[in-house]
């Protein structure tokens, strides 16, 4: 029953929180870059909410108790993609005046091709990542009260939808900020008293119990070298081909705010993957036999160390926090993909307008929410790793390329968001399917960012290097890098 009422009132507080957007939300400009007036402090904050998934707060707990010690590369990763994302993307990317990544692509490359790639890209890369919310909110729900896991799913949906179309990126600001806070505190308070279990049960080590193989290789599988480097690029260059992270930069209000807003939720994401770690290793110690289920681990977890009525409601905050994961996460794709979805791929009135950006915002949960519904099962944090893979060998190429090479033309950045996406796409595609288990063939697909994303870079250059130069490309390098004291045209769209 206590999970029940944790997870109502998430959704009850997610909406009314929303709702205080929604009174602020006034012009077409603030439901897409909520006026591009977010400050650092509290984009910081959303950014850690939308961030921090089910992955983040279920699946990397789940992956140190089944796998090992090793699977701290993924804490490691998560944060360290927004120090990349600080140094070459953050600051640029806000000067270019641009709403979306197919708005850069146009306004860098002059390409209604390249931008049209792009808006495909954005949208199956959303999809990707929406998926594994929407099945980890059925998991959260049904682990803790038993219901059918479509009853989470739903709930996260029809709350999603309703606060994204409600109040647009001015609401989701408020939403998930307030979720960040929320989600530090689920996690961290049921810490102190399981620690306080584990000493008064003699502090057990993990290690002891379990053996050598706790500490083994990444994947526990073959080629754990490739593997660990495979897996560390595709997260620390995938960060900035995220379309929801870089969504949440156009809404500052200038390079110098994108940049402390970047460098203050490397602290806020350090801050609170301190956490995973300890339920992993807990989980080791006192709940082996659920190698079977480890994403649910996390939930059980205080029911076997604290007993009633303290493990239920440990278990009620951890619920609540893990729905606001899939809740925050979820908003902060859906606003991505419906951007995308209503400037580029939606026609006549509805067409970069507040009623196409709700029907984007419709289509944008259709097809993952379609999926999880009819019991597609899959990692939380291996499916988020491969949309990681994935961004990283289209968007990642195209925005280094775009914002410090000249060179980098049209031809070439089209050939390289094929290549990149159909080799990154192909590999998603055959290791959800199951279709290689074993051997190089597994680790190739299994992390294929090792090789799709140098292929995506030497594509981009090659290509670049023997197609006609891009016309007007210092006008928007000057733009791009200019500090923000010179008085420039920055581009900025105007939504109003």
């Amino acid at each position: 029953m206590s999970a029940w009422i944790a997870v109502a009132l998430v959704c009850a507080t997610t909406l009314l929180v929303g709702a205080l957007g929604l009174r602020l939300s006034r012009t077409t400009s603030d439901f897409y870059v909520a006026s591009r007036m977010v400050g650092p402090g509290w984009n910081a904050s959303a950014i850690g909410g939308e961030y921090i998934s089910g992955a983040s707060f279920l699946g990397v707990a789940g992956l140190i108790f089944a796998t090992g010690s090793d699977m701290l590369w993924y804490s490691i990763g998560y944060t360290a993609g927004y120090l990349v994302l600080l140094m070459l993307v953050a600051a640029p990317l806000r000067r270019s005046g641009a709403y979306t990544l197919p708005d850069f692509a146009e306004i860098r490359l002059r390409s209604a091709g390249v931008r049209r790639t792009t808006a495909v890209l954005v949208v199956g890369i959303g999809w990707l990542y929406l998926l594994p919310q929407f099945l980890g909110a059925g998991l959260a729900l049904r682990t803790a009260t038993g219901a059918p896991g479509w009853v989470g799913t739903a709930i996260a949906v029809l709350v999603v939808v309703a606060n994204v179309t409600a109040g647009g990126m001015r609401s989701v600001t408020f939403v998930q900020a307030f979720q960040y806070w929320l989600k530090l505190t689920a996690i961290a308070v049921p810490v102190v008293f399981l620690l306080l279990a584990w000493h008064a049960d003699g502090s057990p080590n993990p290690s002891a119990l379990a053996g050598a193989e706790w500490s083994a290789p990444l994947s526990g599988g073959e080629h754990p070298v490739y593997r660990t480097y495979s897996l560390l690029l595709a997260l620390l260059f995938g960060t900035m081909g995220l379309p929801h992270v870089l969504v949440r930069l156009y809404t500052n209000p200038d390079g110098r705010a994108a940049r402390r807003t970047v460098l203050a939720v490397i602290a806020l994401l350090g801050a609170f993957y301190l956490f995973p770690p300890v339920y992993g290793a807990l989980g080791r110690i006192y709940a082996g036999d659920l190698l079977h289920s480890p994403d649910a681990m996390m939930l059980l977890l205080p029911g076997r160390l604290l007993g009633e009525p303290w493990g239920e409601l440990a278990t009620a905050l951890l619920t609540a926090g893990a729905f606001a994961a899939f809740l925050s996460t979820s908003s902060g794709l859906t606003i991505s993909v419906a951007g995308v979805l209503s400037q580029d791929l939606l026609r006549g009135r509805f067409r970069a307008s507040v009623s196409g950006f709700r029907v984007g915002a419709g289509l944008a949960v259709l097809v993952p929410a379609t999926l999880s519904l009819l019991g597609v099962r899959t990692g939380l944090a291996d499916t988020v790793t491969l949309a990681f893979a994935l961004a990283a060998s289209t968007f990642c190429p195209l925005l280094v390329l775009g914002i410090w090479w000249r060179g980098l033309t049209r031809t070439g950045a089209l050939a390289g968001l094929v290549t990149g996406g159909t080799l990154a796409s192909a590999a998603v595609l055959l290791t959800v399917s199951g279709a290689v288990e074993s051997g190089w063939p597994s680790a190739l697909l299994g992390q294929p960012a090792a090789w799709t994303v140098p292929t995506a870079f030497l594509v981009m250059v090659v290509v670049s290097l023997v197609s006609a130069r891009t016309a007007g490309v210092s006008t928007i390098m000057v733009r791009l890098h200019a500090p923000e004291s010179l008085e420039l045209d920055r581009g900025d769209i105007d939504l109003r």
